[in-house]
This record gives structure tokens, C-alpha cells and sequence, in this order.
């Protein structure tokens, strides 16, 4: 791989990591478009380590009250509405954490094909929009209940699918628990 394909594949990822489109998909359509190389899962995986840095260092402040929410409860046993959320998060992030590092191989092998992109991208983009037509769009995010996190995280394997944009899939998740659009997002 050379540098222009690194270049042009991490922009693709800045675009579109954080649109409800698939920014993995969109990192596997170059080398069928083109004759690059397939530059395979480790790459991507890469790119996405590189949009989390940006997202820690935009996020620090809030980042720093969850840190400090997580010290408080666990030196005061003071549980807080930042400590709440945590928990939340940590939760709706082990079943994607747990499924990837089981499924990887299969994910790495058999998922990359353009078949499964566009039937992931079709499906699940119909399936947001049925739940944004569908949603009541009446809850916050401070109405979340852990069931809730569980299942908007249970959602989110669907996003280790090329073409199932992990944005757009807790988003869905969201919406068709009633979260207005604010907070789904």
C-alpha cells in the first residue's frame, strides 16, 4: 500500500465515520473500484483507532467529568448522573468488544464483498428510516434505562457488518426505544 491509498483511505474514514453511513464499507469500495489492494481489516481497524483519538481529544471534557464520576463512586460510593451514563456506555460497548474479538476471522474473510454492502447498506438504511417515521421521539437520554443500553449495544454488533453504519444502527436503536433525534444521536 502506498502513500496516496493510506492518504485518500483515512480521508474517506474522516468523511464518513460520523454520517449514518458505513465509513467500513466505504474503506473496502476503493479496491473494488480501482486496482489497489484490498488493505484489509487491520488497516481499517488502524483508521478507526485514529478517528477514537480525535473523538477522546474533542470529547476531553466530558471525558474528564466520567473519569471523575468513575473516581467519585468508587472512593464515596456516590453514584451521579455522569457515573449513571457511564456505566451505560461501558455497557452498550461489551457485546460489540465481546462478538468482534470472537468473530473477527469470519468478519475479515467473509463479510468484505460487495454483496454484503449493499445488502447491509440498503436494509439498514430502510430499517432507519422506518424508525425515524416510526418514533414517538418523546425520551431523552436521561430517560435510559441499562435494558435500553444493552439493546442499543446489542444493535451496534450489526455495525461489524460492512455496509451497517455503526452511527446509523444505534441511532435506529434509539429512535425505536422512543429517544427523540437529538439523543438518538
Amino acid at each position: 500500500m502506498d502513500y496516496y491509498q493510506i492518504v485518500v483511505l483515512a480521508l474517506i474514514q474522516g468523511v464518513t465515520e460520523f454520517l449514518p453511513v458505513s465509513s467500513s464499507a466505504h474503506l473496502i469500495l476503493p479496491a473494488y473500484l480501482s486496482d489497489w489492494p484490498d488493505q484489509g481489516l487491520s488497516f481499517d481497524v488502524a483508521v478507526h483507532a485514529g478517528t477514537l483519538s480525535a473523538v477522546l481529544i474533542y470529547f476531553r471534557d466530558d471525558l474528564k467529568k466520567f473519569m471523575e464520576a468513575a473516581v467519585e463512586y468508587w472512593t464515596d460510593r456516590r453514584f451521579n448522573e455522569h457515573a449513571n451514563l457511564l456505566s451505560k456506555l461501558i455497557l452498550a460497548t461489551a457485546p460489540i468488544v465481546t462478538v468482534g474479538y470472537f468473530l473477527q476471522p469470519i468478519i475479515e474473510h467473509e463479510f468484505r464483498s460487495l454483496t454484503v454492502i449493499a445488502l447491509a447498506t440498503i436494509g439498514f438504511g430502510l430499517l432507519l428510516g422506518v424508525a425515524d417515521r416510526c418514533s414517538q421521539n418523546r425520551s431523552e437520554l436521561t430517560s435510559l434505562r441499562y435494558v435500553d443500553a444493552l439493546f442499543i449495544g446489542a444493535m451496534q454488533v450489526l455495525a461489524l457488518i460492512p455496509g451497517t453504519s455503526r452511527s446509523g444502527i444505534t441511532i435506529t436503536a434509539a429512535l425505536l426505544l422512543g429517544l427523540n433525534r437529538v439523543h438518538a444521536a
